[in-house]
């Protein structure tokens, strides 16, 4: 099967190249690029770190303030992020792969009165701080990226639309399941994506491919593997 990969770089070339010792062909599309932006760590004291993407767990590590977070408890939503974070944590907690589970998790590990320093990107899919206001944790925003939207699609994706060449798409954010969304219907193709078996990380991340019309399924976990199980079962 051919599949369309929109998600950033280097996520979209390793996704391609599981794609291909699988039998798979790949389209690579980004429909996001990641950029590290200007940030002043918040002063004072933390009780632990949070991540909820990959994209912050990766740029974490080149930042001049890690050396002050060092030794500290790590929240990562899920498996994929804590292998990214840099190795410079003390003991490593791994949530379900969604925000929710990750302040389920905070919630239970954390005293009331703590101080958690969420890193971030601008644009988030999770409030941490408003879901454990009410805990007694105070969360402090570390904002350190942004994310780009792809300005059009690429020539190749758009003839492979209208060649009926794109089997499948997999889909990681909602972010850039809408990007898509509207780059296809820019570009004049967006009814051919309703001929593609659309393959989502969330429900979440399928709402606004179903509001384009277009057929989606959703993994049963929020992982690259259940994703994967979707377009081999």
């Amino acid at each position: 099967m051919q599949v369309l990969v929109t998600r950033p770089q280097p996520d979209a070339q390793a996704t391609a190249a599981r794609l291909d010792a699988a039998g798979h062909g790949a389209i690579i599309d980004p429909m996001l690029a990641v950029e590290a932006v200007e940030a002043r760590l918040p002063a004072g004291a933390f009780d632990a770190v949070a991540l909820t993407s990959v994209n912050g767990a990766r740029l974490l590590g080149g930042r001049p303030e890690l050396p002050a977070l060092a030794g500290l408890p790590l929240y990562a939503v899920g498996r994929r992020t804590a292998a990214a974070a840099p190795g410079a944590f003390g003991t490593v907690h791994v949530a379900g792969g969604d925000g929710a589970a990750l302040a389920e998790l905070l919630r239970a590990r954390l005293p009331r009165g703590a101080r958690l320093l969420y890193v971030a990107g601008e644009e988030r899919a999770v409030d941490l701080g408003a879901a454990l206001a009410g805990d007694g944790i105070s969360t402090e925003l570390f904002v350190i990226y942004r994310t780009v939207p792809a300005q059009a699609l690429a020539p190749a994706t758009i003839e492979a639309a209208r060649d009926g060449r794109i089997d499948a798409a997999f889909h990681f954010s909602p972010r850039t399941a809408a990007t898509l969304a509207a780059r296809a219907q820019e570009a004049g193709v967006a009814t051919y994506f309703r001929h593609v078996e659309h393959l989502c990380f969330s429900a979440n991340v399928a709402k606004p491919l179903a509001a384009a019309g277009w057929p989606t399924r959703v993994a049963a976990a929020p992982t690259e593997e259940d994703l994967f199980d979707l377009l081999n079962g």
